[in-house]
């Protein structure tokens, strides 16, 4: 098996829905990161051998193909399109590296899209040829019997004891912690769109009086302590070889888990026990973590559930104070740890996705 080596990783901003990425439909939104983070690789495009894109609310027809037909990348890419919905973006890197470890490919570049702000409206033709519209398709057999996903987020704060207070607390340091590191993220974000912003425009100084104000969702889940439907890409380059001295970050373990579909933002739980089991590591061993904050209940209780460290866990805020792009978002939290990490360190990404499904991996940085 050979090795496999993130050397590069790019974003756009998180732009919520309807925001300063509204305009661009998804290849326009993803080209643009996907040529910044080869050009940063020091990789010609030539040598790229696949295209991998997570995209989730899509019209089908293999987006990556557009995607790749739009970017830098040569014919010969042909472009994977894959559906994991919010684990997909993670999810597509490590299919990345695994078929660079495989020896199937070469260079791979990998990661997500999701632009909320253009998806399709969906018909459903049923048999009598009714056209039925609908927002959400179905995560498990019985659809009738599925719960909402802020309802799923309700049960978790009354299963782990989280108020709304302490829901909108953790939202409130979201923010803090985005907009006090706005300066840095600079280096790993591709400006694109009509603002050319260099940091997530919807970071804001929140308070208990604003938080409030927010409209409930169910019981103490709110708009403000929910992540907010947003518009991004993440890609970032995967290959066989790293030069000397060059900073990248290499898979120590990774996973996908199924899980009570009636609980999916637990799924993360699972999932960070496996890649904890497999590695040898444990949440010590960590010197940062990005998790999805999809809701504050849902991240609190896998931080909690999970040993994990507050200090250690978004130091530069996560999705409560950036935005929800949902086949982005995996892949947004590996571009965080590519930033973040220092040679030696041990970052830890996890994200949760509904039908009950939990995606973690564990990255060392070398250089």
């Amino acid at each position: 098996m050979q090795s496999a080596y993130i050397v590069s990783a790019k974003r756009s901003i998180v732009s919520p829905i309807n925001g300063s990425l509204s305009s661009l439909p998804i290849n326009e939104l993803a080209a643009p990161v996907i040529n910044n983070a080869i050009e940063a690789s020091g990789i010609n495009a030539d040598a790229v051998d696949e295209l991998i894109v997570s995209n989730a609310l899509g019209a089908g027809g293999n987006p990556a193909r557009l995607i790749a037909l739009s970017s830098n990348l040569p014919e010969k890419v042909a472009g994977l399109s894959i559906d994991r919905q919010c684990v997909g973006g993670l999810d597509a890197i490590m299919l990345g590296i695994k078929l660079v470890q495989s020896g199937s490919a070469n260079v791979i570049v990998a990661g997500g899209v999701e632009s909320y702000s253009n998806r399709p409206i969906r018909l459903a033709q049923a048999y009598d040829k009714i056209l039925v519209p609908y927002n959400t398709p179905e995560f498990t057999p019985n659809s009738n019997a599925e719960i909402h996903l802020a309802e799923a987020a309700f049960i978790i704060a009354e299963k782990f004891g989280f108020t709304q207070m302490d829901q909108d607390l953790f939202a409130i340091k979201s923010h803090a912690k985005a907009l006090d590191s706005k300066k840095s993220l600079s280096d790993e974000i591709v400006k694109i769109g009509p603002e050319n912003f260099s940091f997530d425009p919807y970071s804001r100084n929140l308070s208990l009086k604003l938080c409030g104000r927010a409209p409930k969702l169910f019981g103490s889940i709110t708009h403000a302590n929910t992540a907010i439907s947003a518009d991004a890409a993440s890609f970032v380059v995967i290959c066989k070889n790293v030069l000397k001295g060059e900073k990248a970050l290499k898979l120590i373990s990774g996973t996908t888990v199924g899980a009570n579909p009636k609980l999916p933002g637990l799924a993360p739980l699972d999932a960070i026990k496996g890649v904890f089991d497999v590695s040898g590591l444990n949440e010590k061993d960590i010197n940062q973590v990005e998790i999805m904050e999809a809701y504050a209940s849902q991240a609190m209780a896998c931080i909690a559930g999970s040993g994990l460290e507050t200090v250690k866990t978004n130091p530069k805020g996560g999705a409560l104070a950036r935005g929800h792009p949902i086949g982005a978002s995996g892949a947004i939290l590996v571009t965080r740890l590519f930033s973040d990490l220092s040679p030696g360190e041990v970052g830890l990404a996890a994200i949760a996705a509904a039908g009950g499904i939990g995606s973690a991996a564990l990255f060392g940085c070398i250089g």
